[in-house]
């Protein structure tokens, strides 16, 4: 089972980065600008290096005695994922791309929350890595996602400021 997890994983990054590429040629054609490209390769390096980690990691471990548990935080984790990658539409992307005068998503998650997709992704830090007990993993990438999304946020609220609706 926890196998059929990090293949579902690896799938859905996939998935992911065609459908972020797809928005971003739509987002473009109509004037968007990117934003964060000189963080955006550590952000893909440190996903890669997470999939990596975990996998040598984890690979010889049971699974964790709170699986079922976890599983469960995962599962609500990946709705949630959905419901931002819904409610954002043409809009989401994991790079930052910003449609001048677009007004901002207010629906969804994004009206409790300024940044819920970071949310999700902190929380996978810690709950995927617990499952397979790939302890240093969680301790490792949680503190290298938490200086890279001080960077990603500050950089997304300067290009959202600069290029806000009138």
């Amino acid at each position: 089972m926890k196998w059929s997890i990090f293949f579902f994983l690896i799938v859905q990054r996939f998935v992911e980065l065609y459908w972020a590429k797809r928005n971003e040629r739509w987002m473009k054609e109509r004037g968007a600008k990117e934003f964060g490209q000189n963080h955006y390769k550590y952000i893909v390096c440190m996903h890669c290096l997470f999939f990596v980690s975990l996998l040598l990691e984890g690979i010889r471990k049971r699974p964790s005695r709170l699986w079922s548990v976890l599983l469960n935080i995962f599962v609500v984790l990946q709705l949630f994922r959905l419901w931002i990658i819904a409610s954002l539409g043409r809009y989401w992307n994991t790079k930052i791309i910003v449609l001048p005068k677009a007004e901002r998503v207010q629906r969804g998650p994004y009206r409790w929350f300024r940044h819920p997709n970071y949310l999700v992704v902190i929380l996978e830090f810690l709950v995927i890595p617990l499952m397979f007990q790939a302890y240093w993993t969680a301790v490792i990438f949680t503190i290298c996602n938490a200086c890279l999304l001080s960077v990603r946020i500050r950089v997304e609220e300067q290009a959202l400021r600069l290029l806000k609706s009138p």
